[in-house]
């Protein structure tokens, strides 16, 4: 993929030097309060009871996943954290994160206007190990998902080595689908589309999941939309388009439950099929089309 190196996206929100949910936040300075009081002999019993409750419900709220209704809870839940990179390597991939970023956010700009609409960016929130999103705790073992609570979405670098080495999609252009889709679910959600789908699934539980599908598959979609106007403009070849799909099959649910189970439970799809999700991001591939992506037709 051609990507010219260069500063960081002004989109690009770092807090990969935050402290994590063990050693900082509100369940972090249970442990300093506590001791102090205890110093200051200012607690009785009661006083210590309630600490304690509230140092465990802490423990709880920065322990849980994202549970805000209407996000797009990744599907790489099974990926665990690696090591982090050297300085340099990070710094590579924060700037082509960046290139990435600024030119699907230019694209959505340009497609956004020849609709009569104005495009809102998204900002791209870098994180080790753990943060807080606009919906609840944001892991690096749940993997890249956006919150449309915020607007935000949440990578972790790490999980780029999870993509190449555990899930078999090395290349770059895999790693710019991943964020493409992402910013898929922040077209949807400036659409109103991710609200309508969030209704429909709280009103009536039992289609949740296929709604779900449909609502991935768009955003897959919509990446390839992004994967369109790179290829007019020569910045991937069929390599890269090659590298994209690898990367859209590895995470199909069929695929990531047999890697995780053995076995394959339609009934518990949430994204899509590899083959689904690979036929979708073809279709604005092709096309660059938004009205190619309508993957709740007949619905």
């Amino acid at each position: 993929m051609q990507w010219t190196p260069g500063g960081r996206s002004p989109d690009i929100e770092d807090r990969r030097g935050e402290s994590s949910a063990g050693s900082g936040g509100f369940g972090g300075l249970i442990g300093p309060l506590l001791a102090g009081l205890l110093l200051n002999r200012r607690i009785g019993i009661g006083g210590l009871l309630l600490l304690l409750v509230l140092g465990f419900i802490a423990s709880r709220f920065f322990q849980s996943g994202p549970t805000t209704p209407g996000q797009n809870i990744s599907p790489y839940g099974t990926a665990s954290r690696s090591g982090s990179g050297s300085p340099e390597s990070d710094d590579k991939q924060i700037q082509f994160v960046s290139f990435v970023l600024d030119d699907a956010q230019k694209t959505w700009e340009r497609l956004f206007t020849q609709m009569g609409r104005t495009y809102r960016h998204a900002k791209l929130v870098l994180f080790r190990d753990y943060t807080i999103s606009g919906c609840g705790a944001a892991k690096a073992a749940t993997g890249p998902f956006y919150c449309p609570a915020d607007e935000n979405v949440y990578l972790d670098l790490g999980f780029f080595d999870e993509l190449s080495n555990r899930m078999g999609a090395p290349g770059e252009f895999g790693q710019a689908y991943v964020i493409a889709h992402e910013l898929g679910h922040h077209v949807q959600n400036l659409l109103g589309i991710e609200s309508k789908v969030s209704r429909l699934r709280q009103e009536n539980p039992a289609i949740s999941n296929p709604l779900s599908v449909r609502l991935e598959l768009q955003a897959d979609c919509l990446a390839g939309v992004w994967g369109h106007s790179t290829e007019q403009r020569n910045l991937i070849d069929q390599a890269d388009i090659a590298s994209g799909l690898e990367a859209v099959a590895a995470v199909g649910d069929d695929r990531l439950q047999k890697m995780a189970t053995g076995s394959v439970s339609p009934e518990r799809f949430t994204h899509g099929t590899s083959a689904e999700r690979s036929e979708w991001f073809r279709r604005g591939l092709s096309s660059g089309d938004i009205s190619s992506c309508n993957t709740f037709r007949n619905q």
